[in-house]
Parts: structure tokens; C-alpha cells; sequence
């Protein structure tokens, strides 16, 4: 998949007259991107469009229009665009109360790392979390993280040829999957392996 170029964004005030119709193509996009797990849990699957949509925002809501601003959020967000090995990942601890979140993120310390993806006939692929800075510390997780799940040529053919695909988390305090995944779902993340 291709990463973005400055050339791909529209220019702020472009963006101001698509931003409607942009918007609700990409929200009907994520729709199949969006994976529940449990009550607190669910990973949103990222790909070209979902990264070009964030950097609009971000510019918009940031008045950045000059090429140095631009490139900056260019640098941030083209790695969260898979790579046709690897399907990338916002994993989100979705707690509503902040109380309650507090002592959740607590308790779920280290739960990033145990986040997997499952190409059915294969063993789970575990994440690869944060690679771009550190969202944890010694009392808590926080409650977004980076995820990549790199896959290996025999798996990223036998999700082509149709291998059911699963996902899910095997933390301690918290153990969740789904498996098959949807076949909406899956086909839309079958896109990210090109």
C-alpha cells in the first residue's frame, strides 16, 4: 500500500468544500474496520484512507498549511499504513468513566503485548506494539496504542486464498477473540495485503 505525499492532500481550503462527503466515505469505510473485543476492547484496523483522512484533520484542526507542518504529519501517520506483510492497528481500552479507567489501565499493564491476529492454520502473530514511543510505564498501560501484526508469506497467501482470519487478546486479566472475524471484515483487511 502505498504511503501518502503531500501531492495526495487536499489543500486546507479544498478540504473545507470535500470535507463532508470525505468524511462519510471514510466512516462508512471504518465500518468494517472496526473489531470488538469485550466490553473495553477493540482494535480499528488502519489503512491508506483511514491515515489520509486522520492527516486532513489534523491539518484542518491545526491551520497547517506549510510544507514543513505538512511533511511532519506526513512522518507521523504514513507508518500506521500497512505494508502488504503486516496489517497495523489503534488499539483502544474504551472506558468511559475515568475512575474506573484509571484502575482498569492499572490492571491491564502490559496488555498491548498480548494482543494477536490468527490466520486460521497458522499460530497467532502477537503485536508489535508502540514502535513509535513508549505508551506505558510502570503503574499502567495507557488507553491507545500502536499495533503492527507481521505475517509471514505462507500466511498473507492462505488469508488470499481465503483462510478465515481471527483476532484476540490473551492478557492475564483479560482474555477475549474472535474468531472467524466477520467476512465484511475480513475481505476489507484482505486489501491491506497487496
Amino acid at each position: 500500500m502505498d504511503k501518502l505525499t503531500r501531492a495526495d492532500l487536499y489543500p486546507l481550503e479544498q478540504y473545507a468544500e470535500v470535507r463532508s462527503a470525505f468524511r462519510a466515505q471514510v466512516i462508512e469505510h471504518k465500518k468494517n474496520r472496526r473489531v470488538p473485543l469485550g466490553p473495553i476492547a477493540a482494535l480499528y484496523f488502519e489503512d491508506r484512507l483511514t491515515m489520509h483522512y486522520q492527516i486532513q484533520e489534523m491539518l484542518r484542526a491545526e491551520r497547517i498549511f506549510e510544507p514543513q507542518g505538512i511533511q511532519e504529519e506526513l512522518d507521523a501517520y504514513n507508518p500506521l499504513i500497512p505494508d502488504g506483510s503486516n496489517l497495523k492497528a489503534t488499539f483502544m481500552i474504551e472506558v468511559p468513566d475515568e475512575y474506573e479507567r484509571r484502575d482498569k489501565l492499572v490492571e491491564l499493564r502490559g496488555i498491548e503485548n498480548d494482543v494477536w491476529v490468527r490466520i486460521d492454520g497458522f499460530e497467532p502473530v502477537f503485536a508489535i506494539a508502540d514502535e513509535d514511543l513508549e505508551r506505558e510505564n510502570a503503574e499502567k498501560t495507557s488507553s491507545v496504542h500502536f499495533l503492527r501484526f507481521e505475517l509471514t508469506p505462507a500466511m498473507v497467501e492462505a488469508a488470499r486464498n481465503g483462510a478465515a482470519m481471527g483476532v484476540g487478546i490473551t492478557h492475564n486479566a483479560y482474555t477475549q477473540q474472535l474468531e472467524p472475524l466477520p467476512e465484511n471484515i475480513r475481505v476489507s483487511l484482505l486489501g491491506d495485503l497487496d
